[in-house]
């Protein structure tokens, strides 16, 4: 996922700055990308019509989400990408039986969760309609990844 388009060109752009990633562009899977300390994954595991999403289609890729979560017991952050991803992430965590309060969505707000679980620093999503507006802009989105750096190398 996010290869091959200009919203993964986005991301990879700003994983590689940030030194997450060996490369600024991904294109496909023999491109030689490599990701350092980040794992990326989904809360839907498809492309809706519309590319808009039902209640249904996420509850159903819910699973998929917990159980990745279940196997990356030592991750120190994670980055949701927009306020879908965010409000997944929660109920995953909630899935799993942690006792997670609500929380609103905000870009770049630390959001600390209880029972030792990675803290939440979310972005918005690095969608066309978000880069293209300039409702994220490169800056903003290092800026959040740049955080997430100092968080997990100061552990």
């Amino acid at each position: 996922m996010f290869t091959g388009d200009t919203a993964g060109d986005f991301l990879c752009a700003g994983l590689h700055r940030a030194g997450f990633a060996n490369q600024p562009p991904s294109s496909g899977l023999s491109d030689g990308l490599a990701l350092n300390d980040c794992y990326i994954t989904a809360a839907a595991r498809c492309v809706p019509p519309q590319n808009r999403l039902v209640a249904e289609e996420l509850h159903n890729c819910r699973p998929f989400l917990v159980r990745e979560l279940e196997a990356l017991p030592t991750v120190r952050a994670i980055m949701p990408l927009g306020g879908v991803a965010f409000e997944a992430t929660l109920r995953a965590f909630r899935d799993m039986g942690h006792g997670i309060p609500s929380h609103k969505f905000a870009h770049g707000v630390l959001v600390e969760l209880p029972d030792g679980l990675a803290p939440l620093l979310p972005s918005y999503h690095v969608s066309l309609q978000n880069t293209n507006t300039g409702r994220l802009t490169p800056e903003m989105f290092d800026s959040v990844l740049n955080r997430i750096k100092v968080l997990i190398e100061n552990e």
